[in-house]
């Protein structure tokens, strides 16, 4: 069923099984209530262990719930990973040394169930130009910055032209002025592809700059804190001042949230 919500979550609880031959599991998060329009920016911020890793883990049904609910675009997570509706973007690029620019971002296409190309997929050479990549397409991994290296990360996600994408701290190891630029071109590119994105971060400057809303959750036990909504705060492409009284007085309240819900 199609609906305008991406993600919905209600009462979901997200955790591991059991290590060695014990019963249960090990709860990470539990009672989570969320809802992701179509098209929309979330950021998540919490503190280590708290889930948020996780969650994007539920999301792209590489781990199933322990309990409650969630769809994917009106559907089980399953139904959104089978149609390639889902990229995901880890922090480290896992880019395979041996292989070009250009090969690593079609390596979808050659292994895995997803060898077919989907027909609405993305050209190689429409990606190189949307990421700034194509002067690069022939060069290794070793021959790229960090940034660089994380574009082609990017760009292989988009591949399927997914319509969720799924980011772990893609940014986290990079420098603050490299960070920067790429959260501008992030933004970019989401207003270009449409996509939903979920972004992880340690950072509160880089939550409250790329996110339409912020997910804040506490660790120790895992919940949901609150969801702050930024879109007031933003302009018609997204994007706000970073040093504006608003965001700087947001980014305060996440400071003293995330104080609430780490562990003593």
């Amino acid at each position: 069923m199609e609906t305008n919500t991406a993600i919905c979550c209600r009462g979901l609880a997200i955790g591991y099984p059991a290590a060695g031959h014990g019963f249960g599991a090990v709860p990470v998060l539990d009672g989570v209530d969320l809802d992701v329009s179509q098209g929309g920016f979330l950021t998540i911020l919490g503190p280590s262990g708290c889930g948020k890793s996780t969650l994007l883990r539920v999301v792209a049904d590489l781990l199933a719930p322990l309990g409650g609910e969630i769809t994917v675009l009106g559907g089980p997570p399953h139904a959104a990973r089978v149609r390639r509706d889902i990229g995901f973007v880890f922090q480290d690029p896992t880019l395979l040394p041996w292989r070009s620019v250009r090969a690593n971002i079609e390596l979808p296409l050659q292994v895995g169930r997803g060898r077919a190309a989907r027909p609405d997929g993305l050209a190689t050479d429409d990606l190189l130009v949307l990421l700034g990549l194509s002067e690069l397409a022939e060069r290794m991994p070793d021959q790229l910055s960090g940034g660089q290296r994380q574009r082609v990360a990017i760009a292989r996600a988009l591949l399927s032209r997914p319509r969720i994408l799924l980011m772990d701290e893609p940014f986290g190891a990079l420098d603050e002025i490299t960070r920067d630029r790429l959260n501008d071109e992030l933004l970019a590119l989401w207003r270009r592809t449409g996509s939903t994105v979920v972004f992880v971060t340690h950072s509160i400057a880089e939550a409250v700059y790329l996110g339409q809303q912020v997910l804040v959750l506490a660790a120790h036990p895992g919940r949901v804190l609150e969801i702050v909504d930024l879109r007031p705060l933003k302009d018609a492409v997204g994007r706000c001042d970073r040093d504006a009284p608003e965001i700087t007085a947001v980014a305060a309240h996440l400071r003293r949230l995330l104080a609430m819900g780490s562990p003593a």
